[in-house]
């Protein structure tokens, strides 16, 4: 396995995802495309603090969700960083990724410190119910169509 990319799978609440960790440095990005086929959610990971970079993350998560591949993925954002006092708001985070402008995505900003591990549970937690209600509306159909 190449550095920056690692995969493993998290068991929540019943719910199995296999997570693809997919480094953000730019010569590993090329690569993400390469791992958009049966992607159901992306979780991307922005540095809160870093207000000259959010432009340059920007950029790339307008392309990644340009993809067709990931045309349904559900999106869940971490404004990571969030324990810092420098941190911006995951409000002035989601304008300032063009989030408002995602009409046709479920989406969500979580405030997350990898380092205290604050903001995970709340983000899955959220992400299993979109995957559940996904889950609902595809049995509803199909006993529709069978009935």
């Amino acid at each position: 396995m190449a550095i920056g990319f690692n995969v493993e799978t998290v068991t929540y609440k019943n719910l199995k995802f296999q997570v693809w960790d997919l480094g953000g440095q730019t010569s590993i990005r090329p690569y993400w495309r390469c791992y958009y086929s049966n992607t159901d959610a992306v979780i991307y990971v922005v540095d809160s603090c870093d207000r000259d970079r959010i432009g340059i993350s920007k950029s790339e998560l307008v392309a990644m969700l340009e993809e067709e591949e990931l045309r349904k993925a559900i999106l869940v954002v971490f404004a990571n960083k969030q324990d810092m006092e420098q941190a911006m708001t995951p409000s002035e985070m989601a304008n300032s990724l063009g989030l408002p402008a995602l009409k046709d995505r479920k989406w969500q900003i979580f405030k997350t410190s990898a380092t205290k591990g604050t903001g995970l549970d709340e983000a899955m937690e959220w992400l299993s119910i979109m995957f559940l209600e996904v889950i609902c509306a595809f049995v509803c159909v199909c006993r529709c169509v069978h009935v």
